[in-house]
């Protein structure tokens, strides 16, 4: 087992675009450097990439992020929202149901942890 400072890691990004069902604006440009995956494929950290747009999302997992670069909106299925940029961290909790808007291309840091069976 090697022991790698990040983002130093040599790694490939996976560049995708989000399915149509889940999209409500845009077509956001989507790029991840995964930089760790555990063994058991339930613990993660890389560094995530969007282009302006939004759409739906439901957390399965646990997720800590750090943006390093651009804003986003989190809006919950209440309508409660946060708007975050560059250097502020945050968590969204297994079971939340929303939007992610990216206002302006963002860049964030992740650190998430999938349990398994989804969360109902």
């Amino acid at each position: 087992m090697q022991i790698c400072k990040l983002p130093v890691c040599p790694i490939e990004p996976e560049v995708y675009f989000l399915p149509r069902e889940k999209l409500i604006s845009g077509n956001p440009r989507q790029t991840l450097w995964m930089h760790y995956t555990d063994p058991t494929k339930q613990f993660f950290v890389g560094e995530w990439h969007s282009e302006v747009g939004k759409w739906k999302i439901a957390y399965t997992e646990e997720e800590y992020c750090k943006v390093i670069e651009g804003t986003s909106v989190i809006t919950d299925d209440q309508g409660n929202s946060i708007t975050l940029s560059a250097g502020e961290s945050f968590v969204v909790p297994r079971g939340f149901h929303g939007t992610w808007e990216v206002v302006a291309p963002t860049r964030k840091t992740f650190v998430l942890y999938d349990a398994g069976e989804p969360c109902r």
